[in-house]
């Protein structure tokens, strides 16, 4: 995860199927073949987890429709809609560690707030380095164009095919490369809570860092 670093300023941050994004207005294309109802999802094993957890079953995964599912930070409730069709794979990853409870008493680790505005959480060890015990692939594929607009939450990688428990918040928007799964999007008011943790800056140079102000998520719950 440390290589994150790196991957944010070069790109202009942070890491499956396949998705594609979509535009007020748009139609189906008659010429493309209609998403399957469920997707398999490869879960590889890649050593020491941060905490332990079981992986995610992988076969007939869900690749319909939205998962709403409430984030306490700093006991403040944040609602996600979790994107079942763009990101089956990455929403079942996060289903399954949410339920799981590795999310719990897990702090955000890390805050930029200057040329992006990411808030970055999902690692047990608040080092950046700290994962499940397994990866898996992107969800898009390098080179079409994401938004990754305030309110987004995307996964954070080490690079391609790194996935693993960390995702980030956009809190404003930000001009990153498409390399990070858009998962999920958050309400207004877990934005707002976001936002107020923000405000507090961070303990880094250049803006790059862990957040001054406390910022623990105390569980993920719904789904």
């Amino acid at each position: 995860m440390k290589k994150l670093i790196a991957l944010i300023f070069a790109a202009g941050l942070l890491a499956g199927c396949t998705p594609g994004n979509s535009t007020d207005g748009d139609t189906a294309d008659p010429t493309e073949p209609a998403k399957p109802d469920k997707v398999s999802c490869d879960y590889r094993e890649t050593g020491n987890a941060a905490k332990d957890v079981e992986l995610p079953n992988g076969v007939d995964v869900n690749a319909k429709g939205t998962a709403v599912m409430t984030l306490e930070l700093n006991d403040l409730p944040i609602q996600l809609t979790l994107d079942r069709e763009q990101a089956p794979c990455t929403v079942n990853s996060f289903e399954s560690l949410a339920q799981q409870g590795y999310f719990d008493g897990t702090k955000c680790h890390r805050l930029v707030d200057s040329g992006i505005y990411v808030l970055q959480c999902g690692d047990p060890t608040a080092t950046g380095t700290g994962g499940p015990g397994y990866q898996f692939d992107d969800e898009t594929d390098g080179l079409t164009e994401q938004s990754y607009t305030a309110g987004t939450v995307a996964m954070a990688n080490a690079g391609p095919a790194t996935n693993g428990s960390q995702f980030f918040f956009v809190f404003e928007d930000s001009p990153l490369s498409p390399a990070y799964t858009v998962f999920a999007h958050i309400d207004e008011a877990g934005l707002k809570i976001i936002q107020d943790i923000a405000l507090g800056g961070t303990d880094g140079a250049n803006g790059d860092g862990a957040p001054i102000l406390p910022a623990t998520i105390t569980s993920v719950t719904g789904g």
